[in-house]
């Protein structure tokens, strides 16, 4: 007899599709985060998928304020996020946005330094002294 099918199963984020050229990553980890999917890959937080209300609907890049600049010379569509601006963003109504998120995958694949972030690297809060 046939055990009847899970219907639990987790809806498939609607942007896993940018993250597929990952697939064959060894060190790929994909973890639910804030409602959204965070994208690791050797170690580093590289891509954060949100499918939400503006502004939090596209791609977030972790990276350093320092590679800014860089990052969106070479995609104008790039640009700091509304709420987290130590961040970059790709809105998904970007005109751009499928090859944009493209190029961001190949850059992670790349190993391209620019793009991510090592996890953990908030600084530690220091305690005001009384």
């Amino acid at each position: 007899m046939r055990e009847p099918p899970d219907l639990r199963v987790k809806a498939i984020h609607p942007l896993a599709w940018v993250i597929e050229p990952l697939a064959g990553e060894a060190s790929l980890v994909v973890r639910a985060m804030f409602g959204g999917k965070a994208v690791y890959v050797r170690g580093r937080f590289v891509l954060y998928l949100a499918a939400k209300e503006e502004p939090w609907r596209g791609v977030l890049v972790p990276t350093e304020r320092e590679h800014h600049a860089a990052l969106i010379a070479d995609r104008p569509a790039l640009r700091p996020h509304e709420i987290l601006p130590k961040w970059l963003y790709l809105p998904e109504a970007a005109p751009t946005f499928e090859r944009d998120a493209a190029w961001l995958v190949a850059r992670v694949r790349a190993g391209d330094g620019r793009v991510g972030i090592e996890p953990g690297g908030a600084k530690p809060k220091r305690k005001r002294s009384r």
